[in-house]
């Protein structure tokens, strides 16, 4: 068979976009075609940046040129990121929400789920509509600090189809892989099924018309996290870690990420989580026990805002525990801390907008 653009359009029509569900072809991903006697070359644009979903194209679309053209084919594929302006059908997922928001932690064991969970609440004590997806696939935390261990989402059909209806409580619908297996169970799970699951966290759940989103990414920067920011159309992110180096190190990293070129999500801030340490019997003192303002250095050094200094204090712990978000603890000075965080990252969001 002759080698001609047509032809090599023909073969690639075999390859499936397995986020998007159709041909390559039919989407418009194939871009700059060149043929000269048995080398081809083009590029593809793809939608999932994550090396194993890079490697599973490759082989693909190797397959299906010698499939229809013989082995001894010289091809040269350049695989590049689809400009999130150019996914109308992704970015229809989740749509009645305003604003989608990660919040991310380089390292885990930094408080990351504990900021989620006062955010989303401190947003619904604002009035807002709020969502959280509890996306920490291995550590999942979100039912335990929303007192909600032990419930399971029911099923709603709306349109036809069968979706999930998130679990609601202090006013936040929330879903996590956590109500989906036994507290005690280990979930042990490769990428690509754990992204799976998440995708259906985000597109098979009846979300409703939601002014955010807060999602609880795992700690760390790995496909997941890619494979996830790739796949919902994110507003913004949100970095927490506390104030020592082997912490900052690692938030370096997550902001790093997020402003990759494949990604290009604003890091709309900085939240240094245990900065200091004040006993109830001496409130006027402070003792950094992980050093000082580091993460406040880093905010300034990579020039994002810092959106909170949260102390050490015992009774975040407790609420998270018992499962009653400090925020919602009116007037102490937890909630005071919580409160002033959940203002700064609105104004910060309004500031980005």
């Amino acid at each position: 068979m002759s080698i001609t653009v047509d032809a090599v359009k023909e073969a690639l029509k075999k390859v499936i976009e397995p986020d998007l569900k159709k041909d390559i072809i039919t989407l418009d991903l194939v871009e700059d075609i060149k043929v000269d006697g048995n080398k081809i070359s083009f590029v593809v644009k793809i939608y999932n940046p994550a090396m194993h979903a890079k490697k599973r194209m490759q082989e693909a679309l190797e397959f299906q040129l010698e499939r229809a053209f013989g082995k001894d084919i010289d091809a040269e594929i350049a695989l590049q990121p689809l400009p999130k302006d150019k996914e109308p059908e992704v970015r229809s997922v989740m749509s009645n929400v305003k604003n989608i928001i990660a919040v991310a932690s380089g390292k885990g064991g930094v408080g990351k789920s504990t900021i989620t969970s006062n955010l989303a609440a401190g947003l619904a004590k604002l009035g807002y509509k709020v969502g959280l997806v509890d996306a920490d696939i291995y550590g999942p935390s979100a039912p335990t600090m929303f007192d909600v261990v032990g419930q399971r989402p029911q099923g709603v059909e709306k349109d036809g189809k069968t979706l999930i209806q998130p679990v609601e409580s202090y006013g936040v619908k929330i879903l996590s892989i956590g109500f989906f297996a036994d507290p005690d169970q280990a979930v042990v799970w490769r990428g690509p099924m754990a992204t799976k699951a998440l995708n259906q966290m985000f597109k098979d759940a009846d979300w409703g018309e939601l002014d955010f989103m807060i999602v609880d990414l795992p700690p760390g920067t790995g496909d997941v996290h890619l494979t996830l920011v790739q796949n919902v159309p994110l507003t913004g992110a949100i970095i927490v870690s506390t104030p020592q180096e082997v912490a900052l190190a690692d938030a370096r990293k997550g902001i790093n990420m997020f402003r990759m070129d494949s990604l290009k999500v604003p890091v709309l801030g900085i939240v240094e989580n245990m900065a200091y340490f004040t006993p109830a019997e001496l409130p006027d003192n402070k003792y950094y026990i992980f050093g000082q303002d580091g993460a406040k250095n880093l905010a300034e050094a990579m020039d994002v805002p810092l959106l909170a200094q949260i102390p050490l204090i015992q009774s975040v712990r407790e609420s998270g525990d018992v499962g009653r978000p400090a925020v919602l603890q009116d007037n102490t000075p937890s909630s005071k801390v919580f409160d002033e965080f959940v203002r700064k990252f609105v104004t910060a969001l309004k500031l980005k907008g």
